[in-house]
């Protein structure tokens, strides 16, 4: 398989995650506001609301639950971080909401891991 082939199929497979993940939240009672929110600083695969919680979640697929968390890096964390106060600026109404960092894993077709509040903001 080419590399190019390569990309492509794991692009695929970290689409149909998000699409799970947002299902997996939608049945936990959160409100899926943006799946792929794109700002000039980075993208947040998903952002969710319950309540007076607002939740940037980053969604990995990958083999193991290990290499899936091991997968959301120091640099990425920032990254969100910075998309999420670009969010907060362009939507002030949800300056007052509790903010949260969550990561879900997918390491299967029916198997999840959502470690909810997974880093604290460093800013």
């Amino acid at each position: 398989m080419s590399a190019h082939a390569k990309k492509r199929e794991a692009y695929k497979r970290g689409l149909w995650a998000e699409e799970r993940a947002a299902l997996y939240l939608i049945c936990r009672g959160y409100k899926i506001l943006h799946t792929r929110y794109k700002t000039p600083m980075g993208e947040i695969d998903l952002l969710a609301r319950r309540g007076n919680v607002l939740a940037a979640i980053e969604v990995k697929a990958r083999g193991t639950r290990e290499s899936g968390l091991e997968a959301v890096s120091g640099r990425s964390q920032g990254r969100i971080e910075r998309a999420l106060k670009y969010f907060l600026a362009a939507n002030p109404r949800y300056a007052n909401h509790d903010i949260r960092f969550d990561v879900i894993v997918y390491t299967g077709a029916f198997s999840i891991t959502h470690l909810d509040n997974a880093w604290a903001a460093r800013s």
